[in-house]
C-alpha cells in the first residue's frame, strides 16, 4: 500500500478523544508545589514597594519571590538575535518587574505553595504600592519623536526601522493614470489556544538536572535560555514537550514565568507547576496590531506600476519575540503574488504600554496581505474594473519563477492561474455577481470578496535547518526522532506515511518520537509552517541513508546489485528475481550481525541527518467570500466561501483540509469578532471569553475547498506549508466582501472586526 496521498486519520486522535493524552496539568509528581503570579494592575507605573510579609506567613506557603530579589539572581529575557541587527534597540523583559511595570498583567511576584488555592490566596495578600505613569497606547503616537519613551534606556519608542524596495518610484508615479490610496488598521488579537501556557519544573540535585515539562513549540530554545539565564545553571537541562493543546505561534517564545519557576525549582529542590488561567492568557501576549498606509500608482487597465507602503507595528512593551519576524515579514511579504515592478516599503516597530506581540498564525503575512488585498480591491473600484481582472493583470506569470519581488524575496515556484480559476468556479462567482446586480433596495445587500495571497514556510536563517534521527530496531520497527513536535498538525501521521513508503513497511511499524531535548543535540521547533518542508525533509534524508545501507546489506545477502534491491510490503527483494527475497525484519536483524554484513561495514542502523532549506517554499491561495448584509441590523451571513490552496505535494488530504478549517476559523474570527482593545488608561477590555469574540463552530459557513499541486524545488518532498496560508487570505477576503456589499453607499473601508454595529453605522452614516 502507498500511504502518501491517503486521507488517514491522525494517529493521536483516539488517545486524545479517550482522554488519555498527557498535558502538563495532568502531571502530579511527588512533592509537587504550585506557583501563582501576582500581576500588575497598571499599564504603566513605578513600583514603590512590594510587601510580602502577610503572604509568607500564610499556611502552606513555601516561598514568595519578588522582582527586587529576582533582579540580582535571574538574568532578563534577551531579544535573542535582535541585538545583532543594526539600528535595533529592544528592551529586555525581567522575569519579575522590579522598578516599574509596563503593561497590565506583567508578573511582579510569584507565590509557591503546597496547593494551587493556597497559592492564590497568598498572592492576593501580596501588597504592591504603585505610582501610576501616563501610558503610551496609540502606536502612531508612540512613533512620534516627541512621544515620551517608555524605556528611558532606549530613549525612543521606535525600536526598529525596516525598509525594502526597488525602482524609481517618482518616475513610476509620474506615469500613472491614477493614484489609489488606502489606510488600514489591523487590530490586536489573542491566539487563545485551548490550553494556555503551562510549566512544570523539577530539579534533581543528585544528577544536577533540571527538567522542564512545558507546553511549548520550541523546547530547544527554552533549554538554551535556561542554560544562559539561570544564576547557576544545572549541569543538565532537559526540556520535554508533552501533548500541547494548541500554540499558533504564542508558544514559540521563552517567557518570564519559565525563568522564575525554574529558578525556584532549583532553589527549593521540589517540583513546581504553573498552568496559565484564561484571563492571564488573554493579557499576556497578543498578535497583529498594525497600521498601514498605501499609495498605488496604476494604469487605467489595472496594471500596478508601483506602490508605497508605510507600516507601523505595535509590538507592546518588550517585544518578546526572538527575531524581527512579524514586522519584518509584513514589510517583505506585502508584495503578495503580484509582479509589481517598483515598491518602497518602510516599517516601524514601536513600543507601547501593552503586552508583547509576536508570531501568530501567519506572523506578519496576514497584515501585509491585508494592506495589499484591500488596495487591489480599491484599485478595481476606482477604475471600474472587476477585482478578478485586476488580480489576473498583475499575477506573477508561470514563466517568471523563480521570481524576485520588489521587496527582495525570491518565490521558488508557482502556478497561480489554475487555483484562481478553480476558486471562481467553486464559488459560482459569475452567478453571484449577477445576483448582486439584481438585488432590490428591499433585499439584503450582497458582497463578494477575493484574496489571492502567498505564504512562506520554513522561517529564515538558522530556522530553515532541521535535524532528525532514524533508528531501525532489530525486529524491523522504525523509530524516527524529530525536533518538530505537533500540537494539532498531525505530523506524527504524515511523517509516518512518508517513512512507511520510503522503507516499504507497514505504517504500524513506524513510530515518530519528538518533544524531548535529550533525543537530539539541537532543534528549532514547530512554527513558520516548517514541519514538513524542513523537519520532514531532514527525516527524508535519514531515510535515504538507511535505505542505502540496507540495500548494500540486502545485495550482499541476496547476491544481486544494490540498485536492484526494492522495498515493498514489508519485504526486500531483487527486482531481477523476486524469488530472491527476505522480510524487512530479517534484514534489520542482519544489519546487527557482523557475519552477514559486507566486508568492512559497521553493524547498526542509526542515522542522524540534517537538512537546510535553500530558500523558503511559497504556497499560494485564492479565497472568495460571498456575504449577505442585513440593511437594518448590519448582520452578516455567508452565502458561500470557496478556497483553493497550492501547497505543493499533499501528503495527507484529510489533515491538509483540517489545517485549512482551523486556520479559516481564526481568519474569520479576525475579520468579524476578535479584538483585544484597551481603555484610555491602558486597561484591557477583552480579558475573558465573555467579552473576547472567539468564533464558534456555529458561526462557520460550509467551506468549499480544493487544492492544486505545484511541487517546490526547495525540498525533496516538494511540499509547501498550508497551516498558516488560510489565515493570510481569509480575513481580507471577508473584509473585501463586506465592504463590496456597502460600496453602493460610498463606503471605502471599515476596520476589522466587522461587527454588526460597525457595519450598520458605516452603512447609515453614509446615507
Amino acid at each position: 500500500m502507498v500511504y502518501t496521498g491517503q486521507p488517514l486519520n491522525r494517529f493521536e486522535d483516539p488517545r486524545l478523544l479517550r482522554g488519555d493524552g498527557e498535558f502538563v496539568d495532568d502531571m502530579k509528581p511527588p512533592g509537587l508545589l504550585h506557583g501563582y503570579f501576582v500581576r500588575s494592575q497598571h499599564a504603566h507605573a513605578k513600583i514603590l514597594s512590594v510587601d510580602i510579609t502577610r503572604a509568607k506567613g500564610m499556611p502552606g506557603v513555601v516561598a514568595v519571590l519578588t522582582g527586587a530579589e529576582a533582579a540580582g539572581r535571574i538574568k532578563t529575557v534577551p531579544p535573542r538575535y535582535m541585538k545583532e541587527l543594526e539600528g535595533v534597540r529592544v528592551p529586555e523583559h525581567p522575569a519579575l518587574a522590579h522598578e516599574k511595570v509596563c503593561y497590565v498583567g506583567q508578573p511582579v511576584a510569584v507565590v509557591v505553595a503546597e496547593d494551587l488555592y493556597l497559592a492564590k490566596d497568598a498572592a492576593e495578600a501580596v501588597q504592591v504600592s504603585y505610582e501610576p505613569i501616563t501610558p503610551v497606547l496609540d502606536p502612531v503616537e508612540a512613533a512620534d519623536e516627541d512621544s515620551d519613551p517608555i524605556h528611558d534606556s532606549i530613549g525612543s519608542n521606535v525600536i526598529m526601522r525596516m525598509h525594502a524596495g526597488r525602482g524609481d518610484l517618482a518616475a513610476s508615479f509620474a506615469k500613472a493614470d491614477r493614484i489609489v490610496k488606502g489606510s488600514y488598521d489591523v487590530p490586536r488579537l489573542s491566539a487563545a489556544p485551548m490550553e494556555g501556557r503551562a510549566v512544570l519544573a523539577h530539579y534533581q540535585k543528585a544528577e544536577d538536572q533540571l527538567t522542564l515539562w512545558s507546553s511549548t513549540q520550541t523546547p530547544f530554545k527554552i533549554k538554551t535560555h535556561l542554560e544562559i539565564l539561570l544564576p547557576k545553571p544545572p549541569k543538565n537541562v532537559r526540556v520535554i514537550t508533552p501533548d500541547v493543546g494548541g500554540g499558533f505561534g504564542q508558544k514559540v517564545e521563552v517567557w518570564p514565568e519559565d525563568l522564575a519557576l525554574s529558578y525556584l525549582a532549583v532553589e527549593l529542590e521540589r517540583p513546581i507547576k504553573w498552568v496559565e488561567e484564561r484571563w492571564e492568557n488573554l493579557l499576556a501576549y497578543h498578535a497583529r496590531g498594525y497600521v498601514g498606509e498605501v499609495e498605488a500608482a496604476v494604469k487605467n487597465d489595472g496594471t500596478i506600476l508601483a506602490m508605497r507602503l508605510r507600516i507601523i507595528a505595535d509590538v507592546g512593551a518588550y517585544f518578546l519575540t526572538s527575531t524581527p519576524g512579524p514586522p519584518m515579514n509584513a514589510v517583505l511579504r506585502c508584495a503578495g503574488p503580484y509582479a509589481i515592478p517598483d515598491m518602497d516599503v518602510t516599517g516601524l516597530a514601536v513600543i507601547t504600554n501593552k503586552p508583547s506581540t509576536g508570531p501568530y498564525r501567519g506572523a506578519g503575512g496576514p497584515e501585509g496581505a491585508f494592506f495589499m488585498e484591500r488596495t487591489v480591491d480599491l484599485i478595481a473600484k476606482d477604475l471600474g474594473l472587476d477585482p478578478v481582472a485586476v488580480r489576473r493583470k498583475n499575477l506573477i506569470p508561470n514563466s517568471a519563477f523563480p521570481y524576485k519581488t520588489a521587496t527582495g524575496l525570491t518565490y521558488d515556484s508557482g502556478n497561480y492561474g489554475p487555483a484562481l480559476d478553480r476558486a471562481l468556479e467553486m464559488s459560482d462567482y459569475a452567478h453571484f455577481r449577477q445576483v448582486q446586480k439584481d438585488r432590490t433596495e428591499s433585499e439584503p445587500l450582497i458582497g463578494i470578496g477575493l484574496a489571492t495571497v502567498v505564504k512562506a514556510s520554513g522561517g529564515g536563517g538558522a530556522m530553515m535547518s532541521s535535524i532528525a534521527r532514524v533508528d531501525i530496531e532489530p525486529d524491523g520497527q522504525v523509530k524516527v526522532y524529530t525536533e518538530v513536535s505537533p500540537h494539532g498538525q498531525g505530523t506524527e501521521t504524515t511523517f509516518a506515511q512518508i517513512a512507511a513508503d520510503e522503507l516499504g513497511v507497514d505504517i504500524d511499524n513506524v513510530q515518530i518520537l519528538h518533544g524531548d531535548t535529550n533525543d537530539l543535540p539541537w532543534g528549532q521547533g514547530t512554527f513558520a509552517s516548517r514541519g514538513l518542508s524542513a523537519g520532514g525533509s531532514a527525516m527524508h534524508a535519514g531515510l535515504q541513508e538507511v535505505k542505502q545501507k540496507l540495500s548494500q546489506i540486502a545485495a550482499h545477502i541476496l547476491e544481486c546489485a544494490p540498485e536492484s534491491v526494492a522495498f515493498e510490503g514489508g519485504a526486500v527483494f531483487n527486482l531481477e528475481d523476486r524469488e530472491q527475497a527476505m522480510s524487512f525484519a530479517e534484514l534489520a536483524s542482519a544489519a546487527r550481525n557482523p557475519d552477514r554484513l559486507p566486508t568492512g561495514m559497521e553493524p547498526g542502523l542509526a542515522f542522524q541527518t540534517e537538512f537546510t532549506l535553500p530558500n523558503n517554499p511559497y504556497g499560494f491561495a485564492a479565497h472568495i467570500a460571498v456575504v449577505e448584509v442585513d440593511r437594518d441590523t448590519g448582520g452578516i451571513r455567508f452565502l458561500c466561501y470557496a478556497a483553493v490552496h497550492d501547497s505543493g505535494k499533499v501528503i495527507n488530504p484529510k489533515l491538509f483540509e483540517a489545517q485549512i478549517h482551523g486556520a479559516l476559523a481564526q481568519g474569520l474570527g479576525q475579520a468579524l469578532t476578535e479584538i483585544t482593545g484597551y481603555s484610555d488608561e491602558g486597561q484591557p477590555l477583552n480579558s475573558t471569553f465573555m467579552d473576547y469574540g472567539m468564533p464558534m463552530a456555529t458561526d462557520m459557513p460550509d467551506f468549499r475547498l480544493d487544492f492544486t499541486e505545484t511541487a517546490s524545488p526547495t525540498n525533496p518532498l516538494g511540499v509547501k506549508g498550508v497551516g498558516e496560508l488560510p489565515t493570510v487570505a481569509s480575513p481580507v477576503a471577508v473584509a473585501n466582501a463586506v465592504i463590496d456589499a456597502l460600496a453602493g453607499a460610498g463606503v471605502r473601508n471599515i476596520d476589522t472586526p466587522l461587527t454588526p454595529d460597525k457595519v450598520w453605522r458605516a452603512l447609515h452614516d453614509s446615507d
